[in-house]
């Protein structure tokens, strides 16, 4: 269910890195939590990011929820399709659904995040 080239975070984000640029996104899980995602809120290219601090946010029919950061960088790219269906993020959260695209700051911090079989146990210890 989640790739195993990903690295994920305890806020159900995910992040493929590819040379210096780290593509993130929610995980499956996330967006299974979320219900029907009707808007994002991401920052702008060129924007830096803190690790940990938030960066945009995502509205569901459920609540508004803020993202932070799972790697420090410089924002590359959004996921433009975003604007006019933000619900690619619930049909396809670990391809098509992707954020943003981030200039990896300290790609030491990769190795901070947990990897899909980790992540997996996460996600099924706190579903119960």
């Amino acid at each position: 269910m989640y790739p195993p080239d990903y690295r994920y975070t305890k806020d159900h984000q995910w992040v493929k890195a590819q040379d210096s640029i780290g593509t993130i996104g929610i995980t499956h899980y996330a967006q299974a939590q979320f219900g029907d995602v009707v808007f994002v809120n991401l920052p702008n290219v060129g924007a830096a990011l803190k690790s940990g601090q938030a960066y945009g946010a995502i509205e569901s029919v459920k609540a508004v929820t803020d993202l932070p950061a799972p790697i420090s960088g410089e924002v590359a790219e959004i996921n433009t399709a975003l604007a006019d269906s933000p619900d690619i993020v619930n049909k396809d959260p670990h391809g098509g659904g992707w954020l943003m695209k981030v200039r990896v700051f300290d790609p030491r911090e990769l190795s901070g995040l947990m990897d899909a079989s980790a992540y997996a146990r996460y996600t099924a210890e706190i579903a119960g």
